[in-house]
C-alpha cells in the first residue's frame, strides 16, 4: 500500500526551528503536488505551504519568511523548515500529496501527522 508518514514534530521554544518530513512509500511512479497542512485545536485544517512538481513553493501570509518546503523526489521526501516559530504556529501537521502508483488510479493522499508544540 502507498503511506506518507510525517516526521519531524515536537516541543520547542518560541523562536526555535523544527524540520518536518514526508515520506512517500510504497509502489508509486511519482509524486505530484504536496501540501503541509496544520490543524490547531478547535480550528479548521489550513494549508501551510505547497510545492509543485516542479519545486515552487507557495506559503501562507502566516508563516512566509519562517517556513521553507523543499522536495528531494530521489527519496520521495517533501520537507518543510520551520524557523522562529511562535505560539499560533502549535498545532498537528499533516502532509498531502497527489501520488501515481505503479497500479491505480491517482490519488490525493494523507497522512497521519505529526505534533508540533510552540511552548516556553
Amino acid at each position: 500500500q502507498v503511506q506518507l508518514e510525517e516526521s519531524g514534530g515536537g516541543l520547542v521554544q518560541p523562536g526555535g526551528s523544527l524540520r518536518l518530513s514526508c515520506t512517500v512509500t510504497g509502489s508509486i511512479l511519482s509524486i505530484g503536488r504536496v501540501g503541509w497542512y496544520r490543524q490547531a485545536p478547535g480550528k479548521q485544517r489550513e494549508l501551510v505551504a505547497d510545492i509543485t512538481s516542479g519545486g515552487r513553493g507557495i506559503y501562507a501570509d502566516s508563516v512566509k519568511g519562517r517556513f521553507t518546503i523543499s522536495r528531494d523526489n530521489a527519496r520521495n521526501t517533501v520537507y518543510l523548515q520551520m524557523n522562529s516559530l511562535k505560539f499560533e504556529d502549535t498545532a498537528v501537521y499533516f502532509c498531502n500529496a497527489i501520488i501515481v502508483p505503479i497500479s491505480g488510479t491517482i490519488a490525493n493522499s494523507w497522512g497521519q501527522g505529526t505534533e508540533v508544540t510552540v511552548s516556553s
